[in-house]
């Protein structure tokens, strides 16, 4: 008989569902399905659609409550948006969820044409944006945003946190015309309440100032630029974090005024591709205005990423809060 003390079980945590909060904050569950639902109470034209992931992108909480509205097309994501078009068409309000990659890689032609070229009022809500899976590329969107910068007529939404989130729901909801919108699922960081932030479509929001640098962030990107901040403070640099939400149509009166501001450093921190994202957009921007600060990007390499835990990944690549600080710190000796 073997005396071998026997091995403890190994705890793993899915690639594909890590969490992106850090030990400890404070998050909230769920909140585009629970904005979702709240929104369906009040408009009976709002339907849900997904390919086979309402559970992974927090639709499973509109689906429960409202199975009459609910449509669960399966893994076939062009027939998801095709038929999301016809929908639309009828009067319906589409909010139609999958993986960010398989929407705007598998299924850009059906968004472009389907749904764009009509100016149709569907509302695309993708989970997995950017740098949040560790799947490898099969699942990092690395490019979404540029992709659907692209289409004429799309409003592009990258939010920063739950608070976030469930303010963009209605607002889109409001807004006629289709959006493409990132989607943080499952227990999502609350950041934003902290600065008393309200979403407004279209418009970039200065969430601290600093006469050092100006870091112009979206998304994931903001809430570690202000983590960055908090940390270089104690270095005595004093950082700025422009939030801009909304990447097309893009503030660019806000975004020149406020890196026309002199003596501070700008950059552009962005879950995305150095191609086509925040970075290059603010960049033509400032360029066209005649705005010349000293300038630096923070973004995703123009590459295949690796697969692993997203903590390693996240330094790997620079983007998380102390890559960032590290960055910034570099730039300024």
């Amino acid at each position: 008989m073997s005396t071998a003390t026997p091995a403890k079980p190994r705890l793993t945590t899915s690639a594909m569902i890590a969490s992106i909060a850090a030990p400890g904050q404070r998050t909230r569950g769920a909140p585009f399905g629970q904005a979702l639902l709240k929104l369906a109470e009040q408009r009976p034209d709002v339907v849900g659609m997904t390919a086979d992931l309402s559970k992974y992108t927090d639709l499973h909480v509109f689906a429960n409550a409202y199975p009459e509205r609910f449509y669960q097309m399966g893994m076939a994501e062009q027939l998801l948006f095709g038929a999301a078009a016809g929908l639309a068409k009828e009067g319906a309000l589409p909010f139609v969820t999958t993986y960010a990659v398989f929407a705007t890689r598998r299924a850009y032609d059906f968004i472009h044409q389907a749904i764009a070229e009509d100016d149709l009022n569907v509302k695309i809500a993708c989970a997995l944006p950017g740098l949040t899976s560790g799947y490898g590329p099969s699942h990092q969107a690395t490019e979404d945003l540029a992709l659907m910068r692209a289409i004429p007529g799309m409003t592009v939404i990258d939010p920063c946190d739950a608070h976030e989130i469930e303010q963009v729901v209605p607002a889109i909801a409001a807004h006629h015309g289709p959006v493409y919108m990132r989607l943080l699922r499952g227990q999502v960081p609350l950041v934003l309440d902290e600065y008393g932030y309200q979403f407004e479509l279209g418009k970039a929001k200065l969430l601290r100032d600093g006469r050092d640098v100006l870091i112009v962030s979206s998304g994931l990107l903001t809430m570690r630029a202000l983590e960055a901040a908090q940390a270089l403070a104690a270095d005595r640099v004093d950082v700025g974090v422009l939030h801009v939400a909304t990447l097309k149509p893009l503030d660019v009166a806000t975004i020149v005024r406020e890196a026309g501001k002199a003596g501070r450093l700008v950059v552009v921190a962005e879950n995305h591709s150095t191609v086509g994202g925040l970075g290059e957009a603010v960049a033509a921007e400032l360029l066209g205005a005649g705005v010349a600060p000293r300038f630096r990007r923070i973004a995703l390499p123009d590459a295949f990423l690796d697969a692993g835990a997203l903590p390693t990944l996240h330094d790997r690549y620079g983007i998380s809060a102390a890559a960032i600080a590290r960055q910034v710190k570099g730039w300024l000796n």
